[in-house]
């Protein structure tokens, strides 16, 4: 496997540090998916580390502060190593129930001031709205975010799933150093609108749902407790459709000698400089073979090969339910 020290960095848009080419996304070891082994997940995170992974993702409202007590725990005697991305504004009532978002500046306050607790840390790297709270301007939650890096809590802002106007009103506030959106091989509408302006104004991406929610890695819903069970790319009726994507993409792989979950992967790198794949492993299984997608180099004709294979309009289903679809600011 390639070395952390042969692996370029990638930049966190103009104003943002140097950081691994790959990011760990921590959702899935908070019972997202359905149920998560906790050692694991904690070896998981410590072979990331090793590894040379020096972007980490959580939420708040993942596993109502779980997932962020799990990654302080795992960080204890790591912290220095790596920079921390924390969404935060999702509502969730004591059943797990979805509630709305507030990113009102006393919301954004508040917040702060219980994830570093459960982090174990002093500090958050890169603070984010986990979506654009519609009775909020943008302008008032990045400005509150923006008070908390003069008084040394945050040290970045981010971005998550708006789009082209509430980026630029964002930037204009303060600077940005990434979006976090969804983008695959079958979610490419970022492209059209909202990438140039990233590319404009110097943001980078940090996409998650590279492999779909796994499904361009062929795993299958856990039942009861998975989040999937809300997608409909994961309904009976467009499931059939979807895995014959999957045997495509795995035929294009197999010619390369490599898993259809690297060729996603590989794919997205190849895609722009400033794309940082947001990854969730939770095995260490999971990681070792999405590091391994560093290693695989696809030339101009391969992406072209691949897309035509796999348009982008491919996918049975949309990547949210439709009330979802309506409500996000990066879908209008």
């Amino acid at each position: 496997m390639t070395t952390a020290s042969a692996i370029q960095p990638r930049k966190l848009g103009r104003t943002g540090p140097a950081v691994f080419p790959i990011s760990l996304g921590c959702m899935g070891m908070s019972g997202m998916y359905g149920p998560a082994d906790e050692p694991e997940s904690l070896a998981t995170i410590h072979a990331a580390i090793d590894a040379g992974v020096t972007l980490i993702d959580t939420g708040d409202f993942y596993g109502m502060g779980h997932n962020e007590m799990l990654l302080g725990q795992a960080l204890r005697f790591f912290r220095e190593k790596v920079l921390i991305s924390v969404k935060f504004g999702a509502q969730r009532a004591p059943d797990g129930a979805w509630l709305g978002y507030d990113a009102r500046p006393a919301a954004v306050k508040t917040a702060l001031a219980y994830s570093p607790k459960r982090l174990g840390v002093d500090h958050i790297d890169i603070y984010r709205p986990a979506r654009l709270d519609p009775n909020v301007p943008i302008e008032d939650t990045v400005g509150a975010i923006a008070d908390m890096i003069k008084a040394g809590y945050v040290r970045y802002i981010g971005l998550s799933e708006v789009g082209p106007e509430t980026i630029r009103r964002a930037t204009a506030v303060h600077p940005i150093v990434d979006l976090q959106i969804e983008y695959s091989l079958i979610s490419r509408s970022p492209e059209s609108k909202i990438f140039p302006v990233l590319d404009d104004l110097g943001i980078a991406v940090t996409a998650y749902g590279v492999l779909s929610r796994g499904l361009l890695s062929g795993s299958t819903n856990r039942g009861q407790g998975d989040i999937r069970n809300r997608f409909p790319r994961f309904a009976d009726q467009n499931l059939a459709q979807n895995q014959k994507i999957v045997a495509r993409l795995a035929e294009i792989a197999t010619g390369k000698g490599i898993t259809q979950s690297q060729l996603a992967i590989a794919w997205a790198l190849a895609k722009s400089p400033f794309i940082i794949p947001v990854i969730g492993a939770r095995t260490c299984a999971q990681l070792s073979e999405t590091l391994a997608a560093l290693e695989v180099r696809l030339t101009s004709e391969e992406i072209t090969a691949i897309e035509t294979a796999v348009p982008a309009d491919a996918a049975a289903g949309t990547r949210y339910d439709a009330h979802q679809m309506q409500v996000l600011d990066s879908e209008k």
